[in-house]
């Protein structure tokens, strides 16, 4: 695990979807569409958009969580969502959250409004130092890292800039073809 480096894994920046965080919420949606219709079968649908600031840094992601969370702006009053995820409820709970907050209740012809009326700033998830590895880190940093934090992907940087991302379900694919290969 220690000759494999994330360069090798990673997705790099000029091949990820990107949008400003000025842009709306709808524009977001369309350019998460526009990359998982252009898709190459090889490789796997994005189910995000790294968001950068008018200096065309990164600095942010838009998954989407984050896109039906600001669909229902109720979610906000909850609090910290991980936090509570990490509780474990039962299914009658979930229900009496989902009434009491009367979470989904408007009509789904109003979703264009409110797609249009977001910002992505407001909405993208602002990484954290945790989700940042250097493109020279091993397969075993990844996967150390992706499991201790529970992520789905980290930021890959060069230099402190960032220059791609690594998904868990690549790191899946690579290890799931090392299996593929194994003479049991």
């Amino acid at each position: 695990m220690k000759t494999i480096t994330v360069n090798k894994l990673m997705v790099p920046l000029s091949e990820y979807s990107t949008v400003s965080e000025d842009d709306t919420l709808y524009d977001a949606v369309q350019e998460l569409k526009k990359a998982q219709k252009n898709y190459d079968p090889e490789k796997h649908r994005h189910r995000a958009v790294l968001v950068h600031d008018n200096d065309n840094r990164i600095v942010g992601k838009l998954g989407q969580i984050e896109i039906l969370k600001a669909l229902e702006p109720k979610y906000a009053k909850m609090g910290d969502l991980n936090r509570l995820s990490r509780a474990g409820f039962s299914p009658d709970f979930l229900k009496d959250m989902m009434e009491k907050y009367a979470l989904w209740d408007q009509p789904i012809n109003i979703i264009c409004d409110k797609a249009s009326g977001v910002k992505v700033k407001d909405i993208m998830h602002t990484p954290e130092p945790g989700e940042f590895i250097q493109e020279s880190a091993t397969l075993g940093e990844v996967i150390h890292i992706m499991l201790m934090g529970m992520h789905h992907s980290l930021l890959v940087t060069s230099e402190s800039k960032i220059v791609g991302i690594v998904r868990l379900v690549d790191i899946f694919n690579f290890i799931g073809l090392e299996i593929d290969s194994c003479k049991i």
